[in-house]
């Protein structure tokens, strides 16, 4: 009984860690979908790895070439900052005042936080400090993410209202610094916000370009990074602005009729994977108070905890793929 005791631990223990590695492999594969992403449009704008396609871009007019010397400096800006710049970069997308020091020292203290919650109750010392280290790094970046995909979306949803303001605007014979100073009184925040933040510069003596570099930091999204370099190629050449900016506006109505589209499609499947998720902590709950020795050997014995660790991982996986399968970025 011993021996099979034991193979069953070394078996678990094997499969527990095999499943942590797949675990591992998909956060990094998540993790580097992004710049994945983000070098294949490059390599279709001809800018992949800092080089130019020269046929790509001998197919280009002039406004095109600069667009594109636009975006791939604001890539290469990007790719340059620090941690502590990267922090404040962070705090500003989210809303907040940028501090740093501040952010320092609530990290610490949820990491302080839960090591004093793994000691009380009564882990492991390498448990404690793997929690404290783990929770002061992971989750006030969680947070500030969080907090900006949520302002990211209001955002977008009003920036085209934003766009079409201008756009009537100047067809009407209405200078830009006017038509920005309607948006920031009418549309409401955060797009209103970002467009007082312009008008507020301006009159303080800041170029426009020098505002719409600021902006970018705080919010920057592909359709605020579009206008803000039609904005400043405008300023520098002239050309038909309010075409430009209908057809963004159009582009980002069609992109919001196709999110709602697939949110609406893809709701049964998140209702059956919140329910199939929630179903093992609901019989298991229901167990335990019913027969409580039919459940205690989970609780009681080391074959018990390592069949809830592997079931957890297990349940983290499916949850993994099935957020993967039925949650569509566009």
């Amino acid at each position: 009984m011993g021996n099979n005791e034991g193979l069953l631990m070394v078996i678990a223990a094997a499969v527990l860690s095999f499943m942590l590695i797949l675990s591992l492999s998909l956060l990094v594969t998540q993790a580097m979908q992004p710049r994945l992403r983000l070098n294949r449009r490059l390599k279709d704008l001809g800018l992949k790895s800092g080089k130019r396609d020269t046929k790509a871009s001998q197919n280009l007019n002039p406004r095109q070439k600069r667009i594109q010397e636009q975006l791939q400096n604001l890539e290469l800006k990007k790719r340059k900052q620090g941690t502590r710049s990267q922090v404040r970069s962070s705090m500003l997308r989210a809303g907040l005042e940028p501090n740093v020091r501040t952010y320092l020292i609530g990290s610490a203290c949820l990491g302080l936080f839960a090591a004093v919650a793994s000691y009380v109750l009564g882990m492991p010392s390498y448990v404690l400090v793997a929690s404290a280290l783990v929770t002061a790094y992971f989750f006030p970046k969680w947070f500030l993410s969080t907090l900006f995909n949520r302002r990211q979306k209001k955002f977008t949803s009003h920036f085209a209202t934003g766009l079409d303001v201008i756009i009537r605007g100047v067809r009407s014979g209405l200078p830009i610094t006017e038509c920005l100073r309607i948006v920031s009184r009418e549309v409401p925040d955060p797009v209103g916000g970002e467009f007082t933040q312009l008008v507020e510069g301006q009159k303080i003596g800041l170029t426009l370009p020098e505002l719409l570099q600021r902006g970018l930091e705080r919010m920057p999204t592909k359709e605020y990074k579009f206008f803000a370099i039609v904005i400043q190629i405008q300023q520098e050449t002239g050309g038909n602005l309010a075409d430009t900016l209908e057809n963004l506006s159009t582009v980002l109505r069609e992109r919001k009729q196709m999110r709602d589209k697939a949110i609406a499609l893809s709701s049964e499947a998140k209702s059956s994977a919140a329910i199939i998720g929630s179903l093992p902590f609901i019989v298991g709950g229901g167990l335990s108070a019913i027969n409580w020795e039919y459940m205690s050997p989970l609780a009681t014995t080391g074959l018990g905890h390592t069949m809830v660790y592997c079931g957890l991982a297990w349940m983290s996986i499916g949850v993994l793929v099935m957020h993967k399968m039925i949650n569509f970025k566009m």
